[in-house]
């Protein structure tokens, strides 16, 4: 049985539910708000790779490697981009998050505060697990400063660990949080949460 179990999740007019082919039109669409794929630093799926974006997700899920979920409005049904839960360590109860991204019209608004918060509280509080970890790319500062908002910390810079869509290698930004901080974190998130509400 794998680690992580298909679930739907659910917070404040939000919905991730696992990602699956018939979410094909809506990732499109929300990648397309914004031209996201012609960002260096992030794993878009172009509209015509959709599809194979998200057969290769299943894939990964399949052997127990990655878990993707679609963003969903709820109000509007809109697709708004897609999350993952990847790295999967069962033996050391250790998950990362990332594959993130949103289509531009809803990026720096309560969106990501509120997936991150779903993710990591069905990380640490149901599946158990000791750390949960991110990274990004050593350029891509918006992510490491969305990172260290959750209450992350840094670990360190894994040097020449990646290629980038356009060839090019990158260095890796590694953060992480213990079981031990979620309390802490999950009360500073929502209490960021609540003043975005109130403003």
């Amino acid at each position: 049985m794998s680690f992580v179990q298909p679930v739907t999740l659910r917070d404040r007019g939000l919905r991730l539910e696992p990602l699956a082919l018939a979410h094909e039109a809506g990732l499109a669409a929300a990648a397309a708000d914004g031209a996201l794929w012609r960002i260096r630093v992030t794993s878009v799926p172009e509209p015509a790779d959709t599809r194979a974006y998200i057969e290769t997700a299943l894939a990964a899920r399949a052997a127990g490697k990655r878990f993707a979920f679609a963003v969903i409005d709820e109000a509007s049904e809109r697709v708004l981009g897609s999350t993952s839960y990847h790295d999967i360590l069962p033996a050391v109860r250790r998950v990362e998050i990332g594959y993130t991204w949103y289509a531009q019209s809803v990026q720096r608004t309560h969106v990501n505060t509120s997936c991150k918060l779903l993710m990591m509280g069905h990380a640490f509080d149901t599946l158990g697990c000791h750390v949960v970890g991110w990274r990004t790319d050593n350029y891509n500062f918006a992510s490491q400063r969305a990172i260290e908002r959750l209450g992350a910390r840094k670990d360190g810079v894994i040097r020449g660990h990646a290629l980038r869509r356009d060839g090019s290698i990158r260095d890796t930004v590694m953060y992480s949080m213990r079981a031990g901080e979620w309390p802490e974190a999950r009360a500073q998130l929502l209490y960021l949460l609540e003043r975005h509400t109130h403003t």
